[in-house]
């Protein structure tokens, strides 16, 4: 092997191990075995969710899904920076990962992009069947969680169950970031977006 092919082996087998990193499910963590992705798109309130850097400071932070031509899930995540009283927007796509269940579900197993050809996992690990009301999702590794709803309240006892799930599979919840969805936010929903 001349050391060109080396070199370039060496980075297809590095850009493996990257993919593979970013689309893992966290140990413990099993996803839901069956979900009807038409029932799963329309919007979706950010509930809580551990801290990381594309969601900053962000309140009223919403998620909507709809179909692409492709047959994947356009997403368009918003959400609004109370340090700078403007609105952020993203928007990326999604797709499942395993093949379809025979009853035309998939599993709760897909992959995001929010920049180009770099995928992240997108891992449904609870779900409110047969209603979708709502959900909790992970990423790769358990520095990723997010509980979602239908509403922008959840009911504190359900809030509290999905928290208990989460700390029982090793997810830090004493550092959730409780987001505000409160009517103070809504009013600047006519705000500027930003992207």
């Amino acid at each position: 092997m001349t050391r060109l092919n080396a070199v370039r082996y060496l980075l297809i087998c590095l850009s493996a191990l990257l993919v593979n990193a970013c689309m893992g499910v966290p140990d413990k963590v099993k996803v839901v075995p069956s979900i009807d992705a038409r029932q799963y798109l329309g919007t979706w309130y950010e509930i809580a969710r551990l801290d990381h850097t594309f969601e900053r400071d962000l309140d009223y932070v919403t998620a909507n899904y709809s179909l692409r031509e492709d047959g994947g899930i356009k997403i368009i995540n918003r959400g609004f920076n109370s340090k700078t009283k403007t609105w952020q927007e993203a928007e990326g796509k999604a797709y499942f990962v395993d093949p379809a269940n025979a009853d035309k579900t998939n599993t709760g197993k897909l992959k995001v992009s929010f920049f180009g050809p770099f995928y992240g996992a997108y891992n449904i690990m609870v779900l409110d069947k047969p209603y979708y009301n709502y959900v909790m999702v992970c990423g790769p590794d358990k520095s990723y969680l997010w509980i979602l709803s239908r509403t922008p309240q959840l009911t504190y006892p359900i809030k509290q169950h999905l928290i208990a799930q989460a700390q029982e599979l090793g997810f830090t919840t004493e550092k959730l970031i409780h987001v505000n969805q409160s009517s103070e936010i809504i009013q600047y929903k006519a705000g500027p977006h930003v992207n």
